[in-house]
């Protein structure tokens, strides 16, 4: 196929995502998380088949990353179908596609390059900008909820989110600016964070979690996750994968217990608990990777944004 040069993006374990994945020719597959349409192009080529070749349905909540992927879908016709709404709502999205099954489900989650790398976004402590934070059009800013909520609550949302130990402190400092002038930028809100917080051994900048729990709380990200998982659950035919990468601690807590879960693999409920009375259901799924493979050293020298990513696999298994 011929077209414009691929989206300007670095997905994350992008062969271990395929070798998971493993998509075929005339398979029925979803991205949940489209962002700069990395994972996409490569599920595509590899199920190019002209006699039968795969689709590839596409949700994003950012109407940008919508916008972006019309060259893909161009490059693939009638192949990539880009939806604009969030994963938490994949089955009514593709209900309105007719869609009800698939051979596999992909899940990169957190916030892609182009919206890290833009300050109009309001994603990034590093440059200057509006203080919105969204993934999607809808919703309060993060500019909104830092200058509204109350400091205990925006204390417990850096605790919860950030994992921030300094969480009250901070809280405490946001409100005392805010009592000044709103806080309206990044660069305000990370010079607030950094006065409070000092830099630590593990070289992050201070204002790091902060601005996670912030993004995490503006998009209920954690919510979402929880609501796509269960609903890619049900979507999987079998045989069908479901992969995640998780790029953070309570990303992949909730997608570890999901997937434990689902392959019958929890810890059995003490034996003191009535409910180790009751009888298991048999596991419907099976582990595809028994722990959560990393990136190697050569990717993550090329692309530190790696570092953190770990990716998780299960398949529906045949009644």
């Amino acid at each position: 196929m011929t077209g414009p040069a691929p989206l300007k993006h670095v997905p994350v374990m992008l062969a271990e995502m395929l070798d998971a994945l493993a998509p075929r020719p005339g398979g029925r597959y979803l991205d949940g998380t489209f962002g700069g349409g990395g994972y996409a192009e490569a599920i595509l080529t590899r199920g190019d088949d002209p006699a039968d070749p795969c689709i590839l349905y596409a949700l994003d909540r950012d109407p940008a990353a919508i916008a972006r992927g019309a060259a893909l879908a161009a490059r693939f016709p009638g192949r990539l179908h880009l939806i604009e709404g969030s994963l938490g709502a994949m089955l009514s999205l593709l209900a309105a596609w007719q869609v009800t099954a698939l051979d596999g489900v992909v899940l990169d989650l957190g916030v892609s390059s182009f919206q890290l790398d833009d300050p109009a976004r309001g994603f990034s402590f590093r440059t200057d900008g509006p203080l919105d934070m969204r993934l999607g059009r809808a919703g309060p800013t993060a500019a909104e909820l830092v200058n509204a909520l109350p400091e205990a609550e925006l204390a417990d949302m850096l605790f919860a989110f950030g994992e921030e130990r300094r969480s009250r402190a901070v809280a405490r400092a946001i409100v005392v600016a805010r009592r000044r002038a709103p806080i309206a930028t990044t660069g305000q809100l990370a010079a607030i964070v950094r006065a409070v917080v000092p830099p630590d051994r593990s070289g992050i900048d201070p204002a790091t979690r902060s601005f996670q729990a912030l993004r995490i709380r503006v998009n209920d990200e954690l919510g979402e996750v929880a609501r796509g998982l269960e609903q890619a659950g049900r979507l999987l035919r079998p045989g069908g994968r479901l992969v995640v990468v998780a790029f953070h601690s309570l990303e992949d807590r909730i997608v570890k217990r999901f997937m434990t879960e689902a392959a019958g693999r929890a810890p059995a409920p003490s034996r003191h608990d009535p409910r180790g009375l009751a009888r298991r259901a048999p596991a419907r799924f099976r582990l595809v990777t028994a722990r959560a493979l990393r990136p190697g050293a050569a990717e993550c020298a090329v692309n530190p944004r790696a570092r953190s990513a770990r990716l998780r696999a299960l398949e529906r298994m045949a009644p």
